[in-house]
């Protein structure tokens, strides 16, 4: 069944760049929906993965609902703060801490208390904040700027963030240690283009939401747009879509929202990895006509297309080592279709003899001897074909 969550009315909101509504009705939605429920019910730190617009926030608020803690949900984005504030934000001041600091105010943690403390943004968090806050999950006290006393806590945390936590360890612009005690309970929220079949409803959801403020009927949608809206890539994701909903409705002349009423960039198609599958599902029959399906598999004939949604996948699940995965597999895979050929695969990479006698080594596909002796006898070997260039002699 159709599930919807919405953020609470804030005269603030139409400035937010968040996801105002999250609809779970595509599969990969439901199973999400379902790993957010099952981790609710224990008291780990959770880690929520997504781009801006996904409903990062909204995830972490019905994670909240669902866990039954009795205190409240706090909000914070980390990345609001400058970085001489946002230590006091968070753990609290004593009076004269700082300049400025007149009074003893608590912090975000101590008004989470009892509840969910959800940090955005956790990776614009400074080295040093990350530090203390690692001591804070860990003893479950804060100490306030200008104070020796620990107050204890019962906060639970969530975390989020947009983007890749694991590779900014390893750019040490992130604590490894910190980034495990975040990781307990990972949760992958997919970019809308990724759960196509959430499009229409979130479509609709707005359309109703924005007509009921103007006070008018539901606006309807055309075969056209609705063939528009499941094509296009919404690299803004969920806001990104209220937006536009938004701007059709206003300059819609009739009942009915055309493909001329939609402000999308033709430059953002939708990926294949969206339109392959179960996307089909969501068009309504006098919609999927024999364009649509020219379309769809025009997006999904393009290799280079489906590499690159591939290459997303595997950066979603934080595939270990992958680089030297990718480059073993190209590597392998050229090497075979040259039939072993050392001159063929180094044609058909578009780098030098040298490059694929490296990378041929690399991987253990030939013996250093037979790579030393190939360059003895093969200074006649052909450069790769005019236009290709030349690759560096490394890939690292």
């Amino acid at each position: 069944m159709e599930r919807v969550l919405t953020l609470p009315q804030s005269p603030s909101a139409p400035l937010s760049i968040r996801a105002k509504a999250l609809v779970f009705h595509d599969p990969a939605s439901l199973r999400l929906l379902a790993q957010v429920e099952r981790v609710a019910c224990s008291d780990a730190t959770a880690l929520i993965i997504g781009e801006t617009g996904t409903g990062k926030e909204l995830v972490a608020r019905h994670l909240h609902h669902c866990s039954g803690r009795p205190g409240p949900f706090v909000a914070v984005n980390c990345g609001a703060f400058s970085e001489s504030l946002i230590d006091a934000e968070l753990f609290g001041h004593e009076s004269g801490a700082y300049t400025g600091a007149s009074g003893a105010r608590a912090g975000w943690f101590e008004a989470a208390n009892g509840g969910t403390l959800f940090l955005d943004e956790i990776g614009d968090l400074p080295l040093g904040l990350q530090v203390k806050l690692l001591r804070v999950l860990q003893e479950r006290q804060v100490v306030r700027l200008g104070s020796r006393r620990p107050i204890p806590l019962d906060v639970r945390l969530v975390a989020a963030t947009n983007i890749d936590l694991a590779r900014a360890v390893e750019a040490q612009h992130f604590r490894a240690d910190l980034y495990y005690r975040l990781s307990v309970a990972t949760l992958v929220l997919p970019a809308l283009r990724q759960r196509p079949g959430d499009i229409l409803p979130l479509a609709q959801h707005f359309i109703h939401q924005y007509c009921q403020r103007q006070g008018r009927p539901d606006a309807g949608l055309s075969p056209a747009s609705v063939k528009a809206l499941l094509h296009y890539g919404w690299p803004g994701n969920i806001r990104e879509l209220e937006n536009v909903i938004h701007y059709a409705l206003i300059v819609a002349r009739g009942d009915q929202i055309e493909p001329e009423d939609l402000r999308l960039s033709p430059l953002t198609p939708m990926s294949a990895e969206a339109v392959a599958g179960e996307w089909s599902a969501a068009l309504p029959a006098s919609a999927l006509t024999a364009d649509a399906a020219l379309a769809q598999a025009g997006a999904a004939s393009d290799p280079l297309q489906r590499l690159a949604d591939a290459f997303r996948e595997l950066l979603h699940e934080g595939r270990p080592a992958l680089y030297e995965a990718v480059e073993a597999a190209l590597i392998r895979t050229a090497y075979a279709h040259a039939q072993s050929n050392q001159v063929q695969t180094a044609r058909q990479l578009g780098v030098t003899r040298n490059t694929a006698r490296t990378l041929l080594k690399r991987h253990g596909l030939i013996r250093a001897e037979a790579a030393a002796e190939a360059g003895d006898t093969g200074a006649g070997l052909a450069a790769p074909p005019a236009g290709q260039g030349a690759a560096p002699s490394a890939w690292r």
